[in-house]
């Protein structure tokens, strides 16, 4: 951050808070069993995450291009919520409301990454799935284990940049109307707007962020289904139709459990309680609904689980005669 903190040069001094309050919900009852609801949707979250990372690494049957962005989805979605949701707990449900400023923008800087590049996975998932529907006959060469992976590569490089920057102008601004931030995390919003000298660069960073993090990718998605529609509108039978269709409808799922919540709660002006409730849900559910989707609705990670409960058990069982003798 030395390399925002220097002003451009000039010799000036930032006012900077030793610590922050995180506020949290305000008023509401019993609010501890919320928190422990979140820690239950963690655990399953950790669990089902870490089952279809597994299947995929031990499967050579799934090593394929899609299954590149699938994992890294999975790791993603494990790492975001590791990031947030243990931190939670420990501010609220521990009560631990205060939080170091270097802490503060460390927590705020990883948690933005992972959940960009959720949306940009789906970018990914989308681009895979009209080449092989599109591009039927030269999806091989079209999507590669070298191209996936230079994809993928490429969002997690963009994503640290682009957070990095928003983070780093964060240090270049004097914070002393507030020590109080309205949220369940260190939000960028809540923090900037804390500012008495000008923001200025980091209110229009709050503008471009969704627009690359989240308009961006939406926008991608949509234009990909729109090829696919066309694509699979020029196919002869509707049993092709359906066939095509339901090869979409895992990544389809993953994109309105993402997209949809965060869309209503910016469009709509509700309450500061109910607002950090859509946002806490919209940032911890995606990723333990995700594995789930792609297990209930892919054959073929199925097929991979059963082959890995099954090598599983036959360890046990051997491990146990053993034993005996």
């Amino acid at each position: 951050m030395d390399l925002f903190n220097s002003a451009l040069g000039k010799n000036i001094t930032f006012l900077r808070p030793a610590f922050f309050i995180i506020s949290g919900f305000i008023g509401i009852p019993n609010i501890k069993y919320y928190y422990a609801f979140l820690f239950f949707v963690y655990i399953i979250s950790v669990l089902a995450n870490t089952a279809v990372m597994a299947a995929i690494y031990l499967d050579h049957n799934l090593r394929t291009p899609k299954y590149i962005a699938v994992f890294n989805l999975a790791l993603v979605d494990l790492l975001g919520n590791s990031a947030m949701v243990p931190k939670i707990l420990d501010i609220f449900l521990f009560n631990h409301p205060h939080i170091s400023y270097n802490d503060c923008l460390t927590f705020l800087f990883f948690c933005y990454v992972f959940l960009s590049m959720q949306a940009l996975n789906l970018v990914a998932l989308s681009y895979d799935r009209a080449m092989a529907i599109v591009y039927p006959l030269h999806y091989q060469l079209k999507v590669t284990h070298k191209f996936m992976f230079c994809l993928i590569a490429s969002f997690w490089v963009f994503v640290i940049i682009v957070i990095l920057i928003a983070t780093g102008l964060l240090t270049r601004l004097s914070l002393c109307e507030s020590v109080v931030i309205k949220s369940f995390f260190c939000d960028h919003g809540q923090i900037y707007r804390l500012a008495c000298n000008d923001y200025t660069p980091s209110d229009i960073t709050a503008w471009i962020l969704p627009a690359l993090i989240l308009w961006l990718p939406l926008l991608f998605v949509l234009l990909s289904y729109l090829s696919i529609g066309y694509a699979l509108a020029k196919v002869a039978t509707v049993r092709e139709r359906m066939k095509g269709f339901k090869t979409c409808t895992a990544h389809l799922s993953l994109v309105a459990i993402y997209f949809l919540p965060i869309l209503i709660t910016l469009r709509l002006n509700i309450e500061p309680n109910a607002r950090i409730i859509n946002l806490s849900l919209t940032s911890v559910f995606p990723p333990m609904l995700n594995p789930i989707i792609y297990v209930l609705q892919t054959q073929e990670i199925k097929e991979s689980l059963k082959k890995l409960k099954g090598r599983i058990t036959t360890h046990y069982k051997n491990r146990k005669v053993k034993f005996k003798k």
